[in-house]
């Protein structure tokens, strides 16, 4: 690999896909007060999608500032409408995230920028459309239960690649954006780029 690549990010899921599809990149904490950053843009009433993407970009940045090479950037929001939902952060906030989301349809925004030198030379943005069924109060129960904080992880409190695929009926975009990365568009950049093979 003749460029170096960073992974602006401690996310094993996304450090997981890179590396399954072959791709070698180091991982960077990007040391981004995330939650005064989502409270300001949510104050400025910035659309759920320009969240996802301005956060991804400033972790790129910050990580960018201090090394060479091309630096990804990545976040991921749930849309249900105009409200921006984050990761529950106990049991009971994945229940009531289940309990909001069943029988209607989220948009999971999806966001990844490059930055090189400290500045953004690439943006992505996917945006999966996910309807889940109309879930029982007593299955919410068992299902947090079962899949126990390992929902804490996700912003919609479901794993899709796990008992998560149960809860859906229909699901319209890319299985790697869904699990929070666009793999495929990123993996044209780095071609591109002659970081990876043609």
């Amino acid at each position: 690999m003749s460029v170096a690549l960073t992974l602006a990010s401690t996310s094993k899921s996304r450090r997981a896909l890179l590396a399954a599809a072959g791709v070698e990149a180091e991982s960077a904490a990007p040391n981004v007060d995330e939650e005064s950053f989502r409270l300001t843009m949510r104050a400025n009433k910035l659309p759920v999608r320009e969240q996802a993407m301005q956060l991804a970009e400033l972790k790129a940045m910050r990580v960018s500032a201090k090394r060479s090479g091309l630096v990804i950037g990545g976040d991921q929001m749930l849309a249900l409408g105009d409200e921006a939902f984050d990761k529950p952060a106990d049991l009971d906030g994945a229940k009531d995230h289940l309990r909001r989301l069943s029988g209607k349809t989220h948009i999971l925004e999806t966001a990844i920028v490059i930055c090189e030198d400290g500045a953004p030379i690439w943006r992505h943005l996917a945006r999966p459309k996910l309807t889940m069924r109309p879930l029982t109060e007593e299955y919410i129960e068992t299902y947090v239960s079962t899949c126990g904080e390992a929902l804490l992880s996700t912003v919609g409190a479901y794993q899709l690649e796990g008992l998560g695929a149960q809860l859906f009926t229909r699901i319209e975009g890319d299985y790697f954006s869904i699990l929070g990365l666009p793999l495929l568009p990123l993996l044209d950049y780095l071609r591109i780029r002659k970081v990876l093979p043609t």
